[in-house]
């Protein structure tokens, strides 16, 4: 590991000589890709110095433990320092543990009715707000890619490009089968119902350099879009349906009054769509030998429970309950987000120390 940080430390130097450069800002997207860089390689280096600092206030500790009148002092001083260096190595074997190539990418956040018919697309609708108040929260920027409004004002189905920093690795965990246990509005007796939602959290794909998508594979179909209530209507045929029929995934975009450009948002979703299927298949394989409780990527999978009548949110994946629903459904997700984080760590560590 030492060898590692000090190859780190050579490159954060490097990385600090390119940032200072007349040149540096030219290419922007290269400036951003160095930036974010030297954040992470900073925060390592950070730890690294502690730790050395550390080890050699201990040697220096040593040292004293022989003049007697020194050696209490010099006692108390080696146990700090020890404390310190495991606390330092503990946060480097986190910080060095291998990063997820999508964890900086901009995400398509898809949120699908389920069980429970007008009321599981009421809870759409909340679950959409929820994140939409969190990537408030967090500086990012949200767009609209598709939606499926239902009757009373929910979502049979809505897709959400979510754009800014990291965006991928904070949302990652968030896919799977959320449920909802609350008296739905329509209910005249107040009985509790519980109906669900499928979450889909996809790393955006770049269609022109990542998804080969041949044209003869697609169908395209244009109409008229539909607004809700009669509202907007479409006297040209500006709405886009593509299938791609290999695979038989369908995208629909008709938010836009520009054909062109709901076509380029289908595109856009379409092979965000195929990056997650490849991706999918690649973890369903590789769960055969090694199954990752929180990363498995399942869908299926019952995650997170809402209970509206007892005000609590449960995550049953680290067997996490939180009694406050209402400032999770109004967007504050840290805390569910960092344990779910810190447990994927925990989950990493374990598996590099079973290869050890």
């Amino acid at each position: 590991m030492l060898a590692r940080l000090a190859q780190l430390e050579a490159r954060l130097a490097e990385v600090n000589g390119l940032l200072s450069s007349e040149d540096a800002a030219r290419d922007i997207d290269r400036f951003r890709q160095l930036g974010r860089e030297h954040a992470e390689l900073s925060q390592v280096i950070e730890q690294f110095h502690a730790f050395r600092q550390a080890v050699a206030d201990r040697d220096t500790a040593q040292q004293l433990r022989s003049d007697p009148e020194m050696r209490e002092f010099a006692d108390e001083e080696i146990a700090a320092a020890s404390s310190r260096i495991e606390g330092a190595e503990d946060a480097l074997e986190r910080l060095l543990l291998p990063k997820d190539p999508d964890d900086e990418r901009d995400v398509m956040l898809e949120i699908r009715a389920g069980t429970g018919g007008e009321e599981s697309a009421l809870f759409a609708g909340d679950l959409l707000r929820m994140y939409m108040r969190y990537a408030e929260r967090m500086g990012w920027r949200t767009e609209i890619m598709s939606e499926s409004p239902s009757d009373l004002g929910g979502y049979k189905e809505v897709i959400v490009r979510v754009a800014g920093e990291a965006v991928y690795a904070r949302l990652k965990f968030e896919s799977g089968g959320h449920r909802v246990q609350r008296v739905p509005e329509t209910e005249a007796q107040g009985r509790i119902h519980t109906s669900a939602c499928t979450v889909a959290v996809m790393p955006e794909a770049h269609a022109a350099s990542e998804v080969q998508i041949h044209p003869d594979a697609l169908r395209i179909d244009v109409f008229r879009a539909s607004g809700a209530g009669g509202q907007h209507v479409n006297r040209t045929e500006s709405a886009v349906r593509i299938t791609h029929l290999p695979t038989g995934i369908v995208v629909e975009c008709q938010d836009d009054r520009s054909q062109h450009r709901n076509r380029d948002k289908a595109m856009q979703v379409l092979a965000t769509r195929l990056k997650d299927r490849e991706a999918r298949e690649r973890q369903a394989r590789e769960a055969a030998t090694r199954k990752s409780l929180i990363g498995s990527g399942d869908r299926s999978e019952r995650i997170r429970t809402y209970n509206f009548p007892q005000g609590r949110v449960s995550d049953h994946r680290i067997n996490l309950t939180l009694y406050k629903l209402q400032q999770v459904m109004d967007g504050d997700l840290d805390e569910l987000i960092d344990a779910l984080g810190a447990r994927h760590q925990a989950e990493q560590l374990a598996a590099l120390a079973e290869v050890a």
